[in-house]
């Protein structure tokens, strides 16, 4: 299960098949420099592996988003957390930032996280850096909580939650 298309966007679901994609968004370092990237091929593919697996386990993942016309925008989705709550996250290919498509998908994934899987509550975080994540959870309604270590970055990342409701 996938969540359902939005207004621009369509979603998909990540398979083996889909490895150039993945390449071009993570190995990007528009995309990833601020999550511990750039990232080589070998952590390319061991995240589209956990893609496919949380698909497989959990019936979600960081779906590959695409607008109708079919051009690649990235990626957005939910990886487990805790019970009942998920973590969503998304990121985008550079040519497109600054579209409200990250809103977009996350509001059909936040739809499907509180309707379809009964999810309790969401988790977000970011870079401190960066400010645009920053705004796109706030006009979703996240509200931050705390700050917590990300190892990739080694620093703390301010942290959000929405509650369903």
């Amino acid at each position: 299960m996938k969540p359902a298309a939005t207004a621009r966007l369509r979603f998909g679901i990540w398979t083996d098949d889909e490895l150039p994609l993945a390449r071009e968004l993570f190995g990007d370092p528009r995309v990833t420099s601020l999550v511990g990237g750039p990232f080589d091929d070998d952590q390319i593919r061991a995240r589209l592996t956990t893609e496919i697996r949380n698909q497989r386990d959990h019936g979600f993942q960081y779906w590959p988003i695409f607008l109708e016309a079919g051009e690649h925008v990235g990626c957005c989705g939910l990886k487990p957390r805790a019970p009942n709550v998920h973590e969503l996250g998304f990121y985008l290919r550079p040519a497109l930032w600054n579209r409200g498509l990250a809103v977009e998908a996350a509001r059909g994934v936040i739809e499907y996280a509180f309707d379809r899987l009964g999810a309790e509550a969401l988790f977000a975080g970011h870079h401190p850096e960066n400010q645009g994540s920053r705004r796109t959870l706030e006009k979703l309604g996240f509200r931050y909580t705390h700050d917590e270590h990300y190892p990739p970055t080694g620093l703390l990342h301010p942290g959000y939650e929405l509650r369903r409701g």
